[in-house]
């Protein structure tokens, strides 16, 4: 396991290097995405009025104060559940060469493969986090769809966000799979003691 800090966007050799259980602390700009968006942009067939390349999607509907004509502040920026927009992995990468995705709780078994094809990571964050994820997004820099809100695309500028732990791998690589065996064994172990 490793250290790394990055900023995106990025490419896709950046991400190769990383390995499930590395930690990433990331600068630059990350986008906010949540299901309306998604479903607008695939079961719509309408594309997104921001560059989604070698990006990283927070998914979020965050808690923000309009101060102005496109304009809004923060007040809680979290991040919601991912396994339930799993099926938008693959063409968010293949269709819009998106690199990483960040959220809680994970994705489902589904998304391994397109990850590993396409060259994307999935980012793990810890849930209840919101109040320290906010104090690293310096600033929301642009809305797109703001009558989906607070489903929109957000911009956000961010400095030392995370750290974020790679918890699916571009190589096949599952943190998630790592437990689940762990915690079997574990299970057989105490089902042998009865």
């Amino acid at each position: 396991m490793a250290d790394a800090r990055m900023s995106f966007p990025t490419s896709e050799e950046a991400i190769r290097e990383l390995r499930a259980g590395d930690s990433v602390t990331v600068d630059g700009h990350i986008i906010g995405i949540r299901d309306r968006t998604q479903i607008r942009i695939f079961d719509q067939g309408v594309p997104p009025p921001m560059d989604l390349a070698g990006a990283l999607l927070l998914h979020t509907a965050p808690n923000v104060r309009k101060v102005g004509p496109g304009r809004y502040e923060k007040l809680c920026i979290g991040t919601t559940t991912s396994a339930r927009m799993v099926r938008f992995t693959e063409p968010l990468g293949r269709d819009y060469g998106v690199r990483a995705i960040c959220g809680k709780g994970g994705l489902p078994d589904e998304a391994i493969e397109p990850m590993r094809r396409l060259g994307m990571v999935y980012f793990a964050i810890v849930g209840g986090a919101a109040a320290l994820e906010t104090t690293q997004i310096e600033e929301i820099e642009e809305v797109g769809w703001e009558e989906l809100m607070p489903e929109c695309l957000w911009k956000f500028r961010v400095k030392d966000f995370g750290p974020l732990t790679v918890a699916i791998d571009s190589h096949g690589n599952s943190l998630y799979h790592e437990v689940q065996a762990e915690a079997q064994k574990r299970l057989e172990k105490l089902f042998a003691r009865i």
